[in-house]
């Protein structure tokens, strides 16, 4: 189902852009600069409205993180959930962001949020390909994709899914030499290409189940309401886990 586009959405983008990770058009911005810390860094590819991100990085604090996602009224949404998860204000009654102090900012004009308030997430909004490709080597310790586009191959458009060799073969060169790359889905399809292709573009698998919710690890998997809505029809999540592989000899990357 498309997004339907939100009111203001650009603006209150704009509003909160202090949490947006800082744009490149050349050199990779390290995130020590951008965090003023040195806690290892994970990725979000299509993180959509922002609850699993937000939850998570509540939850294991340890970590820094960026959220990406390519549609900006979605990843607005994104960005407002985990402003107001960190008590940084909410949506004004006739638009804009109202801060804990009472301003509003709308029409345009930014909120200047203090550092120590920004927490540990930063928002891309871009195309996957775009982002990846800029990141240097050996910078992430894991990589995360959660119930991404199944882009149907009958319609010959598993070229855009997330998981295609062109991205694989990106996040395997980015993430550190023990990273992980974690991919969770309701689509059967989805799931046994992503296991399929993961061999030829330099992963191993290290842990995969068919069914996530009756699984060992189950406890502390964060369920989303988007999860919940698939596992309450009865459709099993499939989830699984990945490392590169040490040995693999990469080819090229397009």
């Amino acid at each position: 189902m498309r997004m339907r586009k939100k009111r203001h959405g650009s603006e209150r983008l704009l509003a909160l852009s202090s949490l947006l990770y800082p744009k490149c058009d050349e050199n990779w911005i390290s995130s020590a600069d951008v965090y003023k810390n040195d806690r290892p860094l994970k990725l979000e590819v299509g993180c959509g409205k922002g609850e699993f991100i937000t939850k998570l990085s509540l939850r294991d604090t340890e970590f820094n993180y960026i959220a990406l996602e390519r549609i900006s009224d979605v990843a607005v949404c994104a960005v407002e959930k985990y402003a107001s998860s960190r008590g940084l204000g909410n949506l004004g009654a006739n638009g804009g962001w109202l801060n804990p102090d009472g301003e509003l900012y709308k029409d345009g004009n930014i909120w200047d949020i203090p550092h120590d308030l920004r927490g540990n997430v930063r928002f891309i909004v871009d195309d996957a390909n775009n982002v990846v490709s800029k990141i240097p080597d050996n910078t992430l310790a894991e990589i995360i994709a959660n119930f991404s586009d199944p882009w149907a191959r009958k319609c010959k458009q598993e070229k855009r899914r997330l998981t295609n060799p062109t991205l694989l073969e990106h996040y395997r060169r980015i993430l550190k030499e023990d990273g992980v790359f974690s991919f969770k889905t309701d689509n059967d399809d989805l799931f046994d290409y992503t296991v399929e292709m993961l061999p030829g573009c330099g992963f191993e698998i290290v842990y995969m189940t068919r069914d996530l919710h009756n699984s060992e690890i189950a406890e502390s998997n964060i369920v989303t309401e988007y999860e919940n809505n698939f596992s309450s029809k009865g459709i099993n999540i499939k989830m699984l886990r990945a490392k590169p592989n040490k040995n693999y000899v990469a080819e090229f990357v397009e």
